[in-house]
């Protein structure tokens, strides 16, 4: 009797046991599976490739939907694979949506709703590690029109938070330590969230201090690249890297055109040997090693996700 009780009392410590890694408190037992594999468990979030869904929130079955950047909505997306949800934000009336360029243009709806779509999915995936990169063009409050919606959302006990301003690339936490600590979820956004003095917002993070990108808005479907957009402290070699795998027609070529996103071409664009391709172009700017970001449009067409788990070294 004695030692059953005893070795029910070890079981639950072992179980209730912590330890505090990068501002993460980790149980002692590890999760099976982290973004579908046993060996990202281990590999830390800046050493490991995401498949990315550009302008997520705007897809559209219908083909003559020019705005449209994707085919299939963001719990498909998910569904998917995809592991990297950007958006870009418009105030519309006194509500945030995710618009595409304009509201008029292509309105995707609330923040509130495709956020409650995105819970949703993570609830019934509790393994899954989740990056969101959302533009703030209007450089809209933090506190006063971002955080509400994260907090009502139920979205702010699994943001992370990094235990300093800028985290480099070998920085980050592994998959694993971050799913057992239930901060699963890493969110960017491009404007508003330099200056990270309010404790209560510190998980959202300046997408440019610490995530270079090259070229948006791509035409050349040899994809070169360069460093686009970042901002300091950190050199290009230290950050976490985008590459904007999202080719685009110019449908008036006069000016500076009219740029719409290249449907007809994205059986090549998202193949796996255009997507390694592009990815070896950039890898000189981060000591050879393979971007962190790979970014599509209609990611339902083409070898997206294989591509990606080529970048983190499987093959099947």
């Amino acid at each position: 009797m004695f030692s059953s009780l005893r070795l029910a009392a070890f079981a639950f410590v072992s179980l209730t046991f912590t330890s505090t890694v990068l501002g993460l408190a980790i149980p002692t037992k590890r999760a099976q599976l982290c973004n579908g594999h046993s060996e990202l468990c281990d590999r830390k979030y800046g050493n490991t490739t995401f498949l990315g869904a550009h302008d997520s929130f705007a897809a559209s079955g219908n083909p003559f939907a020019l705005a449209r950047t994707q085919e299939i909505d963001v719990n498909a997306q998910l569904t998917l694979g995809v592991r990297l949800l950007q958006a870009q934000s418009h105030m519309n009336g006194n509500d945030l949506h995710f618009c595409h360029t304009t509201c008029g243009l292509f309105d995707g709806g609330t923040v509130e709703s495709y956020l409650n779509k995105v819970k949703h999915f993570l609830d019934r995936h509790p393994n899954e590690v989740l990056t969101l990169i959302f533009t703030n063009p209007e450089n809209l409050s933090v506190s006063k029109i971002w955080q509400p919606i994260f907090d009502k959302t139920g979205f702010t006990d699994l943001l992370y938070a990094p235990p300093q301003p800028v985290m480099a690339r070998d920085d980050w936490p592994t998959l694993g330590e971050m799913i057992e600590s239930g901060k699963r979820v890493v969110i960017f956004l491009d404007h508003g969230a330099e200056s990270r003095t309010e404790p209560a917002v510190e998980f959202l993070l300046p997408q440019f201090q610490m995530v270079w990108e090259d070229k948006y808005d791509p035409t050349d479907s040899k994809f070169p690249c360069k460093v686009d957009r970042t901002a300091g402290p950190l050199a290009p070699n230290q950050q976490l890297s985008l590459i904007n795998h999202n080719l685009n027609a110019n449908i008036f070529p006069i000016g500076h055109g009219i740029l719409i996103p290249d449907r007809l071409s994205s059986p090549r664009t998202n193949g796996i040997s255009s997507i390694l391709l592009h990815s070896a172009h950039c890898a000189p700017f981060v000591e050879d090693r393979n971007p962190n970001f790979v970014l599509l449009d209609y990611v339902n067409v083409g070898q997206g996700l294989e591509a990606v788990n080529r970048l983190n070294g499987f093959t099947y």
